[in-house]
């Protein structure tokens, strides 16, 4: 293995065997970060395009994702000094962070490498995401880190210092000292990991995680607030069926209550978030009220036909004496599969209905049939981000932005999520196409020289029912996560609004009254 004076005196790895030019790679790397160096930073990522065609084994392959977006990252540092520089809503360093990681993470042999390097992978991932605001995401990833190696406490303090980030944004006291006291917990722990495995990561951080502990404690009553606050003592409801609905929900982290994203407590299994306080001319209705009642009643009405869809034992009575064919390509036909079919296009279209509230809210002015998730953050005619977004201090819609980044635009995919093309075909084909379910997947052809497939559907966009129910649960998160960035972006808004109002200017309150559960039946 080469040593890191004669990788500095190399011009060029070509004559370098793939796995030892891999290593050197990494040193070089590592190198430039701890001399903030731009120049070597420059020179590993020109060996790294060099070298990716050279290796063969997929492993390899997840390593030079891994140590591309750390030489990215070394880029994006230098950004991050400056305020104006890392508040920018488009940065490529940061674009090509999250893409090389999730790459890596997405490959087929990830489980393979190393665990540290796989809590390595999905703590680096996790912190980009929070930088950009989508802490909720992040979290999940921190947390799979401290499943993989619980004493990896890189992940854990970042998960606690993300759950910050989270708090800074909420309005409601309760929920903020909810979070500061779990964040406050993650950081104590991850210090006292660091001591017993300092090689997890630099043990020079030690100082930077006590005082960041400290300023929390010193902000917030810890100590009263833990003595009155009982996070299992809320009921899940009345019947074993209630209560295994509301159970699977708090596991997966499906209501919208920020409490959930400190784990599944019985306390966060209610879907308590409303929109903040706000403020509209004498002129103007207050239609966002019944836009976001609409929004959040999609969304908890698609998490139930999940729910159902995926936890129905045997046939429902409305499919009994429907006639359908035996394609022989073991079909998966029924209403449980329809029920999370429409799950997917629900929560789909939730994303334009966000876009459709952004658009009347901020007043882009945006034609109404021309509003999507995907393009209502730029000038269609200019392509830059509209005013109302550049560069604005608003965590939680700079989030929704990046959030956008995991839908499929063709005219933008090389820098989409990796996975957002099947998602965008599986949409496509569950609209305006035909998609079809399988119980397991038939052996594709060795070659085209094999007999003719006289099963094979060619019409189809095929898909097995653990790979739907995988897709769907995902876009479920995702329009969870999305309402609440659109709820606590609106909050900082509001904010923003009252430092530029005028004392004089400021009007009186109007109370909002809570809609009665009698609303929610079926009148007849």
């Amino acid at each position: 293995m080469l040593d890191l004076e004669s990788i500095l005196a190399l011009e060029t790895l070509e004559d370098v065997e793939p796995t030892e030019a891999l290593g050197a790679i990494a040193l070089l790397v590592d190198y430039a970060m701890d001399t903030v160096d731009p120049e070597m930073t420059t020179r590993a990522l020109g060996w790294a395009d060099r070298l990716e065609s050279r290796l063969t084994a997929d492993t390899d392959l997840a390593l030079l994702d891994y140590y591309r977006a750390n030489a990215w990252a070394n880029r994006h540092n230098e950004a991050r000094q400056d305020c104006t520089r890392a508040w920018a809503w488009d940065q490529e360093p940061l674009q090509q962070q999250l893409l090389l990681l999730r790459r890596a993470l997405n490959r087929v042999t990830f489980e393979d490498l190393p665990s540290h390097v796989q809590c390595q992978i999905l703590t680096n991932l996790g912190n980009q995401l929070s930088f950009v605001g989508r802490f909720i995401e992040a979290r999940e990833l921190w947390s799979r880190a401290v499943t993989t190696l619980p004493k990896f406490w890189m992940a854990r303090f970042n998960r606690g210092n993300g759950l910050m980030a989270y708090a800074r944004c909420l309005y409601d006291d309760g929920h903020r000292c909810a979070l500061a006291l779990s964040a406050h917990t993650d950081m104590t722990d991850a210090i006292t990991d660091l001591d017993s495995h300092p090689h997890y990561g630099d043990p020079r951080l030690r100082r930077n995680f006590v005082a960041v502990a400290s300023q929390i404690a010193e902000h917030v009553d810890l100590a009263s607030f833990a003595a009155g606050y009982d996070a299992e003592g809320s009921s899940l409801g009345d019947d074993a069926g209630e209560q295994a609905y509301r159970k699977w929900c708090l596991d997966h982290c499906l209501f919208l209550n920020p409490l959930n994203d400190t784990g599944p407590h019985s306390i966060a299994a209610r879907d308590v978030m409303q929109l903040p306080t706000f403020a509209t001319a004498l002129d103007e209705k207050p239609v966002v009220l019944g836009l976001f009642n609409q929004l959040k009643q999609e969304f908890v009405s698609a998490r139930w036909l999940y729910f159902e869809g995926i936890t129905t034992q045997g046939m429902h009575f409305s499919d009994r004496d429907v006639a359908l064919y035996n394609t022989l390509d073991y079909p998966a036909l029924g209403l449980a599969a329809e029920k999370v079919k429409v799950t997917f296009r629900m929560s789909y279209s939730l994303f334009d209905k966000i876009a459709f509230f952004l658009n009347h809210y901020l007043k882009l002015g945006i034609p109404v049939t021309q509003v999507s998730f995907r393009h209502i953050w730029r000038d269609k005619k200019t392509g830059v981000l509209r005013p109302a977004f550049e560069n604005t201090e608003n965590l939680a819609f700079r989030g929704l932005y990046w959030l956008s980044k995991d839908f499929f635009d063709p005219d933008l995919k090389d820098t989409t999520e990796p996975e957002a093309r099947a998602c965008h075909d599986l949409r496509n084909h569950l609209e305006h196409k035909y998609l079809k379910l399988h119980l397991m997947m038939q052996p594709e052809l060795a070659s085209t020289s094999e007999p003719f497939d006289l099963f094979k559907d060619d019409l189809a966009h095929s898909l097995t029912v653990a790979e739907l129910e995988q897709r769907t649960l995902r876009m479920l998160k995702l329009a969870r996560s999305a309402l609440i960035y659109l709820l606590l972006g609106m909050n900082q808004e509001e904010r923003r609004r009252r430092a530029a109002t005028a004392a004089d200017d400021r009007m009186g309150s109007m109370p909002i009254y809570m809609a009665d559960d009698i609303y929610k039946q079926r009148f007849v």
